[in-house]
């Protein structure tokens, strides 16, 4: 079946981390989760999205356009570097008001995949897959079944780190892509994905959709955790409001609407027998990605 593929029919993921992939202190529960969190729109839902979040940042926080601002969640949280002005209460609460409305109007989908380390290293040792190729493997698993369903198709971006990180990132994204992953054959991934290989821009490309996501990896990821027992401390409070308003983008399921599994996955939930094991490394293959 031939997709539809001009560009205001493409879609695109944004993907970003929160935690880490190492296997070190994987206890503390700061270092024990690694979250791959991703939002997906649109062509021209994004375009939309881009021009909203310009104006407010110009609205709230005037610059130079030669000096770009880049909405960065520890930066806006602590007012610091271009977000000084969110030290003043008033200032603050204005600036939180419209960031959520322009997240609420804009359309896009959300899912988040929640890597138990602890989990994987006690069930499965030297032979567990790389967290980065676990995480990307659900989340392509997902947004390809999105558009192979609509009949469209899409392409990734990351944010591009430097380094180990960007290589694993490009090894587990182009494993999936050509191999597939457990038992989904890599025909369901080609057939949605317009590229081999993942995209990745740098932070100060000012990428709406990786602002997005870096917004969302670290409260959603804490709300997953809060969801299966994990953590019991409520969220701040601009957190809690983030969670309200993106709580109808998750991807769900078609029919009876759930959300875990499809918008959420913490997968050593996942019973399924096609997912055979997804914690292993695949047999005969590097554990570098």
């Amino acid at each position: 079946m031939n997709h539809p593929s001009l560009f205001e029919d493409r879609y695109r993921l944004y993907l970003d981390e929160s935690g880490d992939h190492v296997f070190r202190e994987v206890k503390e529960l700061p270092h024990r989760f690694l979250c791959l969190l991703g939002c997906w729109f649109k062509n021209p839902e994004y375009l939309l999205f881009h021009e909203e979040l310009e104006t407010l940042k110009f609205r709230h926080l005037p610059h130079h356009p030669d000096d770009l601002v880049i909405l960065h969640r520890e930066d806006m949280i602590n007012a610091r570097k271009s977000f000084t002005a969110l030290r003043d209460e008033g200032k603050r609460e204005a600036f939180d008001n419209d960031l959520l409305t322009v997240i609420s109007k804009s359309s896009f989908k959300v899912v988040a995949v929640v890597i138990d380390k602890e989990y994987l290293r006690g069930a499965y040792g030297d032979a567990s897959a790389h967290p980065y190729h676990l995480g990307l493997g659900f989340l392509l698993q997902r947004f390809a079944g999105y558009l192979n369903h609509i009949n469209r198709v899409g392409d990734v971006m990351g944010e591009a780190r430097g380094g180990v990180e960007d290589r694993l990132l490009s090894e587990s994204y182009t494993r999936v892509y050509e191999h597939g992953v457990w038992s989904t054959d890599s025909h369901y991934f080609q057939s949605a994905l317009t590229s081999r290989q993942l995209k990745l821009k740098s932070k100060i490309k000012n990428i709406a959709g990786l602002q997005l996501a870096d917004l969302l990896g670290h409260p959603v990821k804490q709300w997953v955790l809060q969801q299966n027992g994990f953590l019991q401390e409520e969220q701040a409070p601009f957190a809690q409001r983030l969670m309200v308003t993106i709580k109808g983008k998750f991807n769900r399921h078609l029919y009876d609407g759930h959300i875990e599994g499809y918008g959420w996955v913490l997968p050593q939930k996942i019973r399924a027998p096609r997912l055979r094991r997804p914690y292993a490394r695949p047999c005969g293959r590097s554990n570098s990605a």
